[in-house]
């Protein structure tokens, strides 16, 4: 019984960091999980070259709207605070509120504006390849033309 007795505290003692160690999180949700973009369009394959990662943390005062622009890569967000809309070239549209996820188009022409009246705030992931840009803008003088000649945008 004794042997009982010590071989059952080795096995609770030697088990409690385990069950500890995959308890850590309180809750885990899946935001998005998808290989689509929010415009239902399928995600284009990663490029070869060194992978680059690239996090931005994009503020958008009340009534303002970003230039029309383009991303060359896989890129996804969440909005942190505020309301944004996404509205492509082609008019498609995508209205977000705070803790909403976007999985971005990509190389399709759109721009971001918050209608909201409160900043927006959001954080958005690039998968990218060492020296490509993360974000095209068409230039000024093109962008009601149907010309895609383009500016890059470095951060």
């Amino acid at each position: 019984m004794r042997k009982f007795f010590y071989a059952l505290c080795l096995i609770l003692l030697l088990s409690g960091p385990v069950a500890a160690e995959e308890t850590k999180a309180d809750a885990v949700d899946v935001l998005s999980k998808t290989g689509s973009s929010w415009d239902g369009h399928d995600l284009p394959g990663y490029a070869a070259g060194k992978p680059e990662i690239t996090i931005l943390r994009i503020r958008i005062q009340p009534g303002a709207q970003l230039p029309l622009h383009k991303h060359p890569i896989i890129n996804a967000g969440v909005l942190l605070k505020g309301e944004l809309t996404v509205v492509t070239e082609e008019g498609k549209t995508l209205h977000l509120k705070a803790g909403d996820p976007i999985v971005e188009v990509v190389n399709t022409w759109h721009y971001g504006k918050n209608e909201g009246t409160a900043p927006a705030e959001i954080i958005v992931f690039y998968a990218g390849i060492k020296g490509t840009p993360i974000t095209l803008y068409r230039k000024s003088s093109e962008q009601n033309s149907s010309s895609h000649h383009t500016t890059e945008q470095k951060y």
